[in-house]
């Protein structure tokens, strides 16, 4: 990678960074408090985001080898999983899950739009344009799925201990156990599709 190359690649995934730590202050500053939004998903994906960008920032700048894409291709599937769930499930009024939106100020809409719209299209395209290529397979798809379900663990669990659960489809006290397992096994495979749609893309992109 060239000098210039490697300082605008670093300054882009700062910017991805900014924009995740701006999501997350944002959003605390309303209603909602740092410690009551880690339980989301949302949360969860965006702070990987902003690890990984940072650090990818640091091996760019000092024209390190890039992280391995593997790492990199699950975190953009994570952080695009938050994207489209909110886009077409949570804030769908059409969606048999979606959640009411409240009225929103100034402060917590600009979060809600950081953590939701602004980091997920970053960071797919720091995927798309700055990732080296060619180096995902199909098993990939299914080995990315690790985190979703461990997420689906840890919000049934968390949900038994404070009767609370942070995403409808995975209320078990609505759904019941049957109902959140059928859901489950829908987003499941929808995610496993969308991990083997990224790892055709680089396919393609290689090829190219």
């Amino acid at each position: 990678m060239n000098l210039r190359r490697a300082q605008v690649t670093a300054i882009f995934r700062l910017l991805t960074v900014i924009c995740v730590l701006a999501g997350i202050v944002l959003t605390a500053a309303g209603p909602a408090t740092v410690t009551g939004l880690l339980p989301y998903f949302t949360i969860q994906s965006n702070v990987a985001v902003g690890l990984v960008a940072g650090y990818a920032a640091w091996l760019a700048w000092h024209d390190r080898p890039a992280l391995s894409p593997v790492f990199t291709g699950a975190v953009t599937l994570y952080i695009t999983i938050t994207g489209v769930v909110y886009h077409l499930v949570l804030a769908n009024p059409a969606s048999p899950f979606a959640m009411p939106q409240p009225d929103r100020d100034l402060v917590d809409a600009a979060g809600n739009q950081f953590l939701h719209t602004v980091v997920p299209l970053l960071a797919v395209l720091d995927w798309l344009i700055l990732q080296p290529r060619g180096r995902l397979r199909l098993r990939y798809a299914g080995y990315w799925l690790a985190f979703p379900l461990g997420y689906l663990g840890f919000a049934l669990l968390r949900g038994l201990v404070v009767d609370h659960y942070p995403y409808p489809f995975v209320d078990a006290g609505q759904l019941g156990y049957l109902g959140v397992a059928v859901s489950a096994v829908f987003f499941a495979v929808a995610f496993w599709l969308l991990g083997l749609a990224f790892v055709g893309l680089d396919r393609g992109l290689a090829r190219r």
